[in-house]
């Protein structure tokens, strides 16, 4: 395989990563629950342990239910421990994603001899070897797996768009209007389990993060409006995964390293252009900008 194909499949399965992310993304910064995606991706390892525990395998079916039952089961406790334990949101995430995180590292030093587990793909994940598994008629695994998660999360935006922009920012308008804000809650919740899942393998646990809450929070630096909010994110997060890929490449060789993390990269990619964002907002202010909703007055 050459070169160029086997970089070209590493930034679909960025891209892919960066538009599954974003979505969701944008309701977590908007509901001011940034770090939930970091409790979901750290709170994964328990799940993981469990199902090759219980299976005995390292299929990826196996390995991916249970990573999504644990990210799940970190929405739900946080929340009740939220609701029940008088703790701020942010506790209530520490609490339940430190403790999980512990056992699941517990788990896997248990099963030590069975599992391989490299500290360094937990952290930026593997994408440099998306292209290695194939799946149907030649592409890999990893880009079928976002696709279908991409595809998921477009699909419940565009059906549930209302009650998210409601949820969102007046939950007891919500309420008023007979949709269920703790229902709409817990579904935002699956769609960021599975996504975090979904992405952890290909970019890590840091990146998953990253791609999460960057590309959004740049995007709401510049609008008023969800939808240009949406529409900004994904193309930060694409712009971000694409040129991350191009400097990890390119930078080694101008300044004799043997090789750059690309999901590193991305993330410094993304920081920049939050920085840019930033600076946009701050000082730029255009009536023609206001007027299409970008820019806040």
């Amino acid at each position: 395989m050459g070169w160029f194909v086997w970089d070209t499949w590493i930034v679909v399965a960025g891209v892919l990563s960066a538009v599954a992310c974003a979505l969701p993304g944008c309701f977590l910064v908007l509901r001011k629950m940034s770090m939930m995606g970091d409790a979901i991706t750290h709170a994964v390892l328990p799940g993981i342990a469990i199902a090759f525990i219980i299976t005995g395998s390292r299929s990826s079916v196996s390995m991916f239910t249970g990573a999504v039952v644990s990210g799940l089961i970190t929405a739900f406790l946080t929340q009740w421990v939220n609701k029940n334990g008088k703790l701020d949101l942010g506790s209530s995430m520490g609490i339940v994603f430190s403790v999980l995180f512990a056992a699941g590292l517990l788990l896997i030093e248990y099963g030590a001899d069975f599992v391989d587990l490299d500290p360094s793909c937990v952290l930026y994940g593997a994408i440099e070897f998306t292209p290695l598994e194939r799946f149907w008629w030649g592409i890999p695994r990893a880009v079928w797996v976002l696709s279908s998660v991409v595809l998921l999360n477009v699909t419940l935006l565009v059906l549930f768009y209302k009650e998210l922009l409601l949820n969102a920012f007046d939950q007891n308008l919500a309420n008023s209007l007979g949709i269920s804000s703790e229902k709409i809650h817990y579904y935002l919740m699956v769609i960021v389990a599975v996504t975090a899942v979904a992405t952890f393998e290909v970019v890590g646990s840091v990146m998953v993060v990253a791609l999460l809450i960057v590309p959004a929070g740049s995007a709401y630096l510049l609008t008023v409006r969800l939808s240009h909010m949406l529409y900004l994110s994904v193309f930060f997060g694409a712009l971000g995964a694409i040129l991350g890929h191009i400097l990890a490449i390119k930078i080694p060789s101008m300044i004799g390293f043997n090789g750059m993390s690309t999901s590193a990269m991305i993330a410094v990619v993304l920081g920049v252009i939050f920085s840019i964002a930033w600076t946009i907002s701050v000082f730029v202010k255009s009536e023609k900008f206001l007027k299409w909703g970008f820019l806040k007055e």
